[in-house]
């Protein structure tokens, strides 16, 4: 009986098949791993009506900005006590109609109505007095007229005595001496006569000298007395415009100073806009620019009047003046929000504005594709913004549809599926 040979060799054979199917799935798996690893990442998927778009368009871009404010009366007028007096009648509540004329408040000060009294003493007594003078120096002008009648007289008689002895001189009826006499009288008196001419031109000019020294007195204690009335009177103190007493802030009884306010009126039907805006968007605000004020009820068109010198907790004051009529409803203090328009840009392509869109920034905007199925991220190079538009310098072209949202958590997806 033979003996078994024990098979080595197929033994072997096995185990290095068995090593090559591991060395060949190792491979197979790596390979595999390999590939994975290269493979894009999937797009995630976004439903599409829950993001805002906007379609990229040319032609005219209106650049605005925007604020928010209130309208205040145009016309306010702070009513101060021009004199200091003590409060005796308060006649008018706030929110009172007034006029400009009507009296808000009276006040007494015995001090100035005892002033008033004395000035008018005073003008009255020069009054007396210059009608003293007026009659005084005209008896002095008449007194020197009468002289001067009279010595005109005497003038004309001595110059016909002359003539007279003249011609009997010629016919030897009167001695030479006696016609020399009467021409040495006539000569005289013509002499005379132009001395008094003088001396009555000379009282006549001291007349009008004082008299007029004398007006001008009157004239002053006149101004004096309208003077110390006015600031009687003004203790009656009036609202200066028509419109609606805001406030008035004294009580009977107060003690006032001199230009202590005492109320304030506003004129409701003249009213103005005044607009906060961010301080980073007025760099190109000027006087002059439309605007258009929304008031709910309706919108008023205006136009910059003033623009602060500073800013305020990050935002510029600007006044709107308004044109037109009134929404009804318009008041005082009403919340309003003001659009201004700072240029017109003809020709250019722009888009409504994307949330993280700033003026002149490069931003990565989701493109969609034809199909409206997917986007894909672009770099986009934004120009000039408005209120709710920016302008597209570069990266986008007309009829081009992005998306405006939020798109921060796909940043590092290239491509977005929209479902």
């Amino acid at each position: 009986m033979g003996m078994d040979v024990p098979r080595t060799g197929a033994k072997k054979k096995k185990q290095v098949k068995k090593i090559l199917y591991i060395v060949l799935l190792v491979a197979v798996i790596g390979s595999v791993t390999y590939g994975v690893s290269r493979l894009k990442p999937a797009a995630p998927a976004v439903e599409g009506n829950t993001l805002y778009k906007g379609t990229v368009t040319r032609g005219t871009f209106t650049r605005e900005v925007r604020g928010l404010g209130t309208l205040v009366p145009e016309e306010v007028r702070y009513v101060p006590a021009l004199n200091a007096g003590r409060v005796e009648k308060r006649f008018l509540q706030q929110g009172a109609t007034v006029k400009a004329d009507t009296v808000l408040v009276e006040m007494s000060n015995p001090q100035l109505q005892q002033a008033l009294q004395d000035a008018e003493s005073q003008f009255r007594g020069a009054e007396a007095n210059l009608s003293t003078v007026k009659a005084q120096i005209g008896r002095q002008v008449i007194d020197q007229q009468a002289s001067l009648f009279q010595v005109r007289s005497d003038y004309k008689k001595a110059k016909m005595q002359y003539e007279v002895n003249a011609d009997l001189g010629k016919k030897g009826l009167k001695s030479e001496l006696d016609v020399k006499l009467s021409e040495i009288a006539a000569t005289d008196l013509e002499n005379r006569v132009k001395i008094e001419e003088q001396r009555l031109a000379a009282i006549q000019e001291e007349v009008k000298a004082r008299i007029s020294a004398e007006d001008e007195h009157v004239r002053q204690l006149k101004e004096a007395v309208d003077l110390k009335r006015r600031e009687v009177e003004s203790l009656k103190v009036r609202a200066g415009i028509d419109g609606v007493l805001q406030l008035l802030q004294v009580e009977v009884g107060q003690q006032i100073t001199v230009g202590q306010n005492i109320a304030r009126v506003a004129d409701p039907s003249r009213l103005k806009a005044e607009l906060r805006i961010n301080e980073t968007q007025t760099r190109d605000v000027a006087i002059g620019q439309p605007v258009k004020v929304d008031t709910r009820n309706g919108i008023i068109n205006g136009s910059v009047s003033r623009i602060d010198a500073s800013a305020q907790n990050g935002t510029i004051g600007v006044d709107v003046t308004l044109e037109g009529e009134m929404p009804k409803g318009a008041r005082s203090d009403m919340s309003v929000d003001g659009t201004i328009e700072l240029q017109k840009l003809e020709n250019v392509l722009y888009v409504s504005r994307p949330v993280h869109g700033q003026d002149n920034a490069t931003i990565g905007l989701f493109k969609l594709a034809p199909d409206g199925r997917s986007a894909t991220r672009v770099q986009v190079r934004l120009g000039v913004s408005s209120v709710s538009s920016i302008e597209i310098l570069d990266g986008l072209k007309e009829g081009d549809i992005v998306i405006l949202s939020d798109t921060s958590q796909w940043d590092n997806n290239p491509e977005i599926r929209l479902t």
